[in-house]
């Protein structure tokens, strides 16, 4: 019986000998077999793609956000110009931009973002639609101006911002203009009523 025992725990002692004494294919074998970690090595794979993938989400939804804003904030102002409020009070370039700055003054650097560009045309035909951009993709504010007309004339304006875009993936870009920013445009075109 003590010689029985003996084997035994020669046996046990045996399975715990030191790796050096185990043959090398059998612990490549065990290494490709162990499981453990590959919930953290599978998560590294997919967490920074998946990452970058809601980001992009996100600031897409705030382009579109804002510029939904933006168009809020100038049917607002046209408005302002369509009924002869703004001709009535004496309202300048500077003070019709306040008007839409005071409807869109959460997500926008109002002072030193928001481009007004209001222009009378003789006929609807006549309107120019195309962006202000020069071929580098720079905003042209040069040619803007401040000319809301009187009844009956034809307006078009146009509230410009230049949003910044911080995610790119795989080429698909929401930036439209140098400095990797988006141009954000915001249109009304009406007869001014006869006020």
């Amino acid at each position: 019986m003590l010689r029985n025992i003996r084997t035994r725990l020669s046996a046990v002692a045996a399975s715990f000998a030191p790796r050096k004494d185990r043959p090398r294919r059998r612990r490549v074998r065990q290494f490709f077999k162990r499981q453990d970690g590959s919930a953290a090595i599978e998560f590294g794979f997919v967490a920074a793609p998946f990452l970058a993938l809601i980001l992009a989400i996100m600031e897409t939804s705030l382009v579109f956000f804002a510029g939904q804003s933006l168009e809020s904030a100038t049917a607002y102002a046209a408005r302002l110009i369509m009924t002869g409020q703004a001709q009535s009070g004496n309202f300048d370039k500077d003070r019709f931009k306040n008007a839409v700055c005071s409807r869109i003054f959460a997500l926008f650097d109002c002072a030193n973002g928001v481009y007004v560009d209001v222009k009378t045309y003789n006929n609807f035909a006549s309107i120019d639609p195309s962006l202000p951009l020069d071929a580098n993709g720079n905003l042209m504010v040069n040619s803007f101006g401040y000319t809301p007309g009187g009844p009956g004339d034809i307006v078009v304006v146009r509230i410009m911002y230049q949003w910044p875009v911080y995610v790119s993936l795989l080429g698909l870009n929401l930036a439209d203009m140098a400095g990797n920013k988006r141009l954000l445009v915001a249109t009304a075109a009406f007869r001014n009523e006869p006020y």
